[in-house]
């Protein structure tokens, strides 16, 4: 699947720009996936045979990502003891005694992250590249001067799995702008994004969402998004997550997966 959004930037030649540093977003309840998070939490969840925050770092080792943050609370001790033979990338752990949200997870890992530009994706994020890599083809987009958070998107209604009302509309410069009310918007946030650390200048204390920068970002015309030319597959349920490993059994040898 392609998209028709423009984006004039993304004509540009590759600037050469990598993020070093990323973050796994594995703390939450996992409630929507019982009885399959009764003994695990959400990212621990088996995927054709491995679980979900795995398929994550793959595709952070295959990127170059230098070191990888994953904050944790339900059950956090079986990612932490799963992951600790991993190779790859090194790990950080971040243990939150009591539930931060999206926004305040990543405000405590903040000293970790570094001063530039880093990764944020959802623990139970599942994409497919496309022709090209989607973490390649953001950090081709990203404009350090015009952008402080970056939005990997796909079309609401190609969605494996989704029966959401989308989240964003986009102009042809790939600025976002929230879904009007009562409409389907075309696209929605598909778990991945880049985020530059002076987005959280301003963030509050204690737990909150990430939505509440995001809309400050919208009204200061500084974040876009980039729709993902790969499949994305919406894990929220036991249901979806049954599509998506029949669509990838059925679709795809393994050696194409990644």
């Amino acid at each position: 699947m392609t998209s028709n959004v423009p984006y004039p930037h993304m004509q540009r030649p590759p600037t050469g720009f990598r993020p070093q540093r990323a973050m796994i977003l594995a703390a939450g309840l996992g409630t929507r996936m019982r009885p399959l998070t009764d003994d695990r939490p959400k990212p621990m969840i088996n995927v054709n045979g491995q679980p979900l925050i795995e398929h994550t770092l793959d595709r952070f080792t295959d990127f170059g990502i230098e070191l990888a943050v994953i904050n944790l609370h339900y059950r956090g001790k079986m990612i932490e003891s799963h992951l600790k033979e991993r190779t790859g990338p090194p790990l950080h752990f971040t243990h939150e005694e009591t539930l931060l949200d999206t926004g305040g997870g990543i405000v405590q890992a903040l000293p970790h992250l570094g001063n530039d530009t880093f990764i944020v994706a959802n623990g139970d994020a599942l994409w497919l590249n496309g022709p090209q890599s989607a973490l390649g083809r953001m950090a081709a987009v990203w404009d350090d001067s015009a952008m402080d958070g970056l939005l990997l998107l796909h079309s609401t209604v190609e969605a494996f799995g989704y029966d959401g009302l989308g989240d964003f509309t986009v102009d042809p410069s790939g600025l976002l702008a929230r879904r009007p009310e009562v409409e389907v918007s075309p696209y929605l946030f598909a778990g991945l994004q880049f985020l530059h650390p002076r987005l959280f200048a301003s963030a509050p204390a204690g737990a909150f969402s990430i939505n509440k920068l995001w809309n400050k970002a919208i009204k200061a015309g500084r974040l876009y998004g980039m729709v993902h030319d790969g499949e994305w597959f919406h894990i929220g349920t036991p249901e979806g997550l049954h599509d998506a490993e029949n669509f990838l059994n059925t679709t795809y040898p393994k050696s194409r997966r990644r």
